[in-house]
């Protein structure tokens, strides 16, 4: 079992699945047997204003919130949110601001786009897939096959940066 505790920050507006996507990656991250911590901040989520949920994971983890400079991941579903969060990555961290045009080029619904980043995301966590895709099929009581679909085109698009 992985000992080291990942930290993701899940950002972006109201409507574009900021909780949801937390809560899948969480999801997943318990069938594996990880210690799943969460927080979030969703004040003005449904007049489309800021969204961010921090997750922590690993195999003792204590608090719930994401130190500044200690994120290994701020998934951004906004831009802007995105570099609002900049400051929380940690040295080497990995933000997803820059596969935000991957949206448009593989023509992702809007509904969709937080599925497409938790495939990008499931090729760097410790998480075998198949958590992942019993992790979705909990999470998303409707749209289950479109959403596996979307997440394994995450999973296995060409990302650009030789990942």
């Amino acid at each position: 079992m992985e000992t080291r505790t990942s930290n993701i920050l899940f950002c972006g507006v109201g409507g574009q699945g900021v909780l949801k996507a937390a809560e899948i990656c969480g999801l997943a991250a318990l069938r594996a047997g990880q210690q799943v911590r969460k927080a979030e901040v969703h004040g003005m989520s449904q007049r489309g204003g800021s969204v961010e949920s921090h997750l922590r994971f690993g195999a003792e983890v204590f608090a719930p919130l994401i130190p500044a400079g200690q994120a290994d991941f701020v998934v951004s579903f906004d831009r802007t949110e995105g570099e609002k969060f900049r400051d929380m990555l940690k040295p080497g961290g990995m933000h997803f601001n820059k596969y935000l045009p991957l949206l448009r080029k593989h023509g992702i619904d809007p509904r969709f786009e937080n599925t497409f980043f938790l495939g990008v995301l499931s090729r760097f966590l410790p998480l075998a897939r198949e958590v992942w895709l019993a992790a979705l099929a909990q999470g998303f009581t409707r749209a289950q096959a479109e959403n596996r679909r979307i997440f394994l085109l995450g999973a296995e698009t060409e990302l650009g940066d030789g990942t």
